[in-house]
């Protein structure tokens, strides 16, 4: 049985600006490559972004986080270093497809099967164990999502396609959990997006990525960054049919969209990682405001199944308010463990 009311994070976490053009990024969530939004020059850039995952790593230690990330800090957004880095893509005539919101975006273009030859992510997970003694996560995005964010001139259909990125992404997860993950999270924000196509393949792909995977497995579902989104739900379109899924663990956006978590009752199998810290509020919950949140999902979830985190990445957060919220995270959860008699 796992520790109850574990804290965590969803993956990214604010990039400084001596480090990246902020600005730039509020311009959208990048799906191709975008290497002027560094401000550092190439030879050094490696080295400047291990310097400042660094900083990530510690203010979440500083937190009192659980389970961490690295942050994130090499990526221009969640899902593009992984989708630009796989065989059968032309990085030099990108396509395009029309966003969550309507807007005709720049998008990977497949040309050929997809493939993984080389590793993405494991010097950034190898990276992150070496610098710290908590448990740690990584973040790959998942197979569905990935099929939903390219313009596919190659496959005869999009399932085909997001079986191909699941047998990609399940050679990452592999070779994360063998770099020393913890935990290996999949982002899956589209599943929402197209429920018509998650109900035919979306469990499917999702449980080939995660196949023999050795170590606990997670999803991200949300509603899309605060700094992007700011209308959401109150309700997940596809959801509950997770609980017929691998992924142990399914990662919820409850607390700006007030989700009603009674659906909470309706995956019996997963332990949920629930958004305890609203990220289009710049102002910084009190404990007792994430003690409250955490308690009303206790109404539905014993404290074993359920782990605290915030609604989504902190990537587009001030870093000042990124950190006081990891702080009211963990002064929350503690409120809560001491009045149940769970802490040590």
């Amino acid at each position: 049985m796992q520790e109850p009311l574990l804290t965590t994070v969803v993956g990214s976490y604010p990039q400084p600006d001596w480090l990246i053009d902020r600005l730039a990024l509020a311009g959208g969530v990048l799906r191709i490559r975008d290497a002027g939004i560094w401000r550092i020059p190439e030879e050094y850039l490696q080295d400047a972004q291990d310097d400042a995952t660094l900083v990530a790593i510690r203010d979440m230690e500083r937190a009192g986080v659980d389970i961490i990330s690295d942050g994130e800090i090499r990526r221009e957004s969640y899902s593009n270093r992984f989708a630009t880095a796989l065989d059968g893509i032309d990085l030099e005539r990108p396509g395009s497809v029309i966003s969550s919101r309507g807007q005709p975006t720049p998008v990977p273009r497949v040309v050929g099967p997809v493939r993984r030859s080389r590793p993405v992510q494991v010097r950034d997970l190898a990276f992150l164990r070496a610098n710290t003694q908590c448990k740690i996560k990584a973040t790959v995005p998942g197979p569905f999502t990935l099929a939903q964010q390219v313009q596919n001139d190659y496959y005869p259909d999009r399932e085909s396609l997001a079986m191909d990125y699941a047998a990609c992404v399940n050679q990452e997860v592999i070779a994360l959990f063998e770099a020393g993950a913890d935990v290996v999270q999949l982002d899956e924000p589209w599943l929402r997006n197209n429920t018509e196509e998650a109900r035919e393949f979306g469990v499917k792909a999702i449980d080939r990525a995660l196949e023999n995977a050795t170590g606990t497995t997670a999803l991200h579902l949300c509603f899309g960054y605060a700094a992007v989104v700011s209308e959401k739900p109150g309700a997940y379109s596809f959801l509950t049919e997770l609980d017929n899924s691998v992924v142990q663990q399914v990662s919820l956006e409850a607390a700006q969209p007030n989700l009603d978590l009674a659906v909470l009752q309706e995956m019996p199998s997963k332990t949920i990682i629930l958004g305890v810290l609203d990220l289009g509020d710049p102002e910084i919950e009190s404990p007792q405001t994430v003690a409250d949140r955490i308690r009303s999902a206790l109404k539905y979830l014993p404290p074993e199944r359920l782990q605290l985190a915030p609604d989504c990445g902190m990537k587009y957060l001030p870093r000042e308010t990124a950190l006081g919220k990891l702080r009211a995270l963990t002064a929350g959860a503690g409120l809560v463990k001491r009045s149940l008699g769970l802490d040590p």
